[in-house]
């Protein structure tokens, strides 16, 4: 293949992940979380606790989106590189993807969005964040276990039906599992 046409294949790529991150965990994230902030005008930073426990919150929602914008930079960079394809169900991956975090946990994407959500409602002690936080997981908890698995299972028959039932949907394992013995133990 000639440079040229790797460079195009590269930024073809690189524009599709975009648009996939813009219409979907940006927009989850931080779309919908300020359009709620506008409509709501409620922000208790500190949640109202005696002075000296006020930075408690603004710590754990902060800890919180951190661990969930690593959890989604993780999920897209093995998107991108070994499933062939992006975190949009309009261009899924190509191939089954079971290596990195995906050893812990089958679905780090959400799992990170979720920790996003539950971060920014604490921080901004937003109860209308938290009530976004708890419908997009009930949404999610719907849509993943009855729409987006089967369509795994179809894809990619035995082996997801293997992973599916040795690494959990959103609560990471503790040990990563082994994709070649189905064990709890590291490669």
């Amino acid at each position: 293949m000639a440079p040229s046409d790797i460079r195009r294949r590269l930024v073809i790529s690189t524009l599709k992940h975009i648009r996939a991150i813009l219409l979907l965990p940006a927009m989850v994230t931080v779309v919908i979380p300020a359009i709620i902030l506008l409509r709501t005008n409620v922000v208790d930073i500190g949640c109202t606790l005696p002075a000296q426990l006020r930075s408690v919150p603004s710590l754990v929602g902060i800890v919180l989106i951190s661990l969930g914008l690593l959890l989604m930079v993780k999920t897209i960079a093995l998107f991108a590189t070994i499933g062939e394809g992006t975190l949009a169900p309009w261009e899924p991956p190509q191939n089954l993807v079971v290596r990195g975090i995906y050893r812990y946990v089958r679905n780090p994407m959400i799992s990170g969005v979720l920790l996003v959500l539950l971060g920014e409602a604490i921080l901004l002690g937003s109860v209308a964040l938290f009530e976004w936080f708890i419908g997009f997981l009930l949404i999610n908890m719907i849509y993943i276990p009855f729409f987006e698995e089967s369509g795994l299972e179809r894809r990619f028959g035995q082996d997801y039906l293997l992973y599916k039932r040795n690494v959990p949907r959103w609560i990471p394992r503790v040990k990563p599992w082994n994709e070649l013995s189905g064990n709890g133990t590291s490669s």
